[in-house]
């Protein structure tokens, strides 16, 4: 099973929520290539100032990679 930030790169050009998540992905230099568990994207996020609806994404993302 590949990880979720190889997951959510692959998203780079979608519309919609997890396509502006995968963006925001791909322009940040810091963004965690693991370990693979929500928390730590969470934690990562929260640290850069996030906002809920970015947290929010980022679950729903997570949800979806998850049930794959």
């Amino acid at each position: 099973m590949e990880g979720f930030t190889a997951w959510l790169l692959r998203h780079t050009g979608d519309e919609g929520a997890i396509g502006e998540l995968a963006r925001k992905a791909a322009a940040d230099p810091n963004w965690p290539e693991g370990p693979n568990r929500l928390q730590t994207f969470t934690d990562h996020l929260e640290g850069v100032g996030a906002t809920r609806t970015t947290l929010q994404n980022l679950t729903d993302a997570w949800i979806q990679y998850a049930s794959r």
